[in-house]
């Protein structure tokens, strides 16, 4: 099908469909439509919501679903975790490789979203998600130069960061990302042809900005075609718990990952929280407390404390500091199996 794109200020919203048939393929037609008049979907989750909100109106959408090989989930030759950008928040959940080399991933994907939801989002559209801020999501909030960011602060922003919220308190919306984050995880785009490159999950994700189309290091004509988790050393241990107001599905407050190497003490740390902040956020003061000590009660209340230190919440959000510092102490006893 194809047909104009939208005029601003019609009721229909009207764009050419293709399903795409290889990397190269997407990739060029990603390219040529550099000015945000071309996107990929996946899942199309997050897709749908923005063109629904009239925040995205594309001419052309490429449909990555249709391109074979970018579904699956493997263990490399080095004993690292590949999955495939199009594989579901579903398959993570129950994928014996993921369950036996990361159980906090496999822990933060259960908790994302619904089960309805987790069937068709990928983890390469969950990662490459824009912010669900409801300022963001409100296309009155694009128009005539407005910013969201600065809205939130001054708004109602009780679900906002308390981290690094200076210009912009939307948070990364991704749950999985603060699993990844703490496993040290990297991605790879492609354009095809093998023209790949693998950038770091910490460097690939960007503090959310509505002056851009995406809030990843990923250039028109690239798409994200793997997530790699390196192989876990002997004596690593990990947890993931999402807090949220209710027990059924809500966004988080917070959620927190924690891997540990252990060795009697603690060899190597990894903290990262999420939903605090404009990406995931490693507590790095609260990762050196715990490197060459054995994991009591005392020092997980010690590194917690450090982990919100420097915390700078908005009117509205200050209860987020001391529920992020609980969960972050009960993570790392989960983590470190005490208690």
């Amino acid at each position: 099908m194809a047909s104009p794109s939208r005029a601003r200020g019609t009721d229909v919203q009207t764009f050419e469909w293709i399903d795409g048939t290889s990397i190269e393929q997407a990739a060029a037609l990603l390219k040529d439509g550099a000015s945000g008049l071309a996107v990929a979907k996946a899942g199309g989750i997050d897709l749908v919501d923005l063109m629904k909100e009239g925040i995205v109106r594309p001419a052309r959408v490429i449909n990555l679903r249709t391109i074979p090989g970018l579904d699956g989930i493997s263990v490399g030759s080095s004993g690292e975790l590949r999955l495939g950008a199009l594989v579901t928040l579903a398959q993570i959940c129950e994928s014996p490789d993921v369950l036996a080399h990361c159980p906090a991933l496999a822990e933060a994907a259960r908790h994302a979203a619904t089960p309805q939801v987790r069937n068709a989002a990928t983890i390469g559209g969950n990662l490459l998600q824009r912010p669900r801020c409801w300022y963001y999501r409100t296309a009155h909030f694009h128009q005539d130069g407005r910013e969201p960011a600065l809205a939130a602060i001054s708004g109602e922003h009780q679900y906002h960061a308390v981290f690094d919220n200076t210009t912009s308190a939307m948070v990364h919306a991704s749950t999985p990302a603060t699993a990844l984050a703490a496993y040290h995880a990297s991605v790879e785009v492609s354009r095809g042809a093998g023209r790949t490159r693998t950038v770091p999950l910490e460097s690939f994700l960007l503090p959310p900005d509505a002056r851009r189309d995406r809030d990843a290091a990923i250039e028109p004509g690239e798409i994200l075609t793997t997530v790699i988790v390196p192989a876990s050393a002997a004596g690593t241990r990990s947890a993931y718990h999402k807090q949220t107001e209710r027990e059924s599905y809500d966004w988080p407050i917070c959620d927190v990952a924690v891997v540990l190497r252990l060795d009697g003490p603690v060899t190597e740390a990894s903290i990262v929280t999420g939903w605090v902040g404009p990406t995931p956020r490693r507590a790095v003061e609260a990762e050196h407390l715990l490197r060459g000590q054995t994991v009591t009660e005392d020092l997980a209340r010690r590194a917690a404390a450090a982990a919100v230190a420097g915390a700078t919440p908005l009117p509205k959000n200050a209860y987020k500091v001391p529920v992020l510092e609980a969960v972050v102490r009960r993570t790392i006893l989960a983590a470190a199996q005490v208690g």
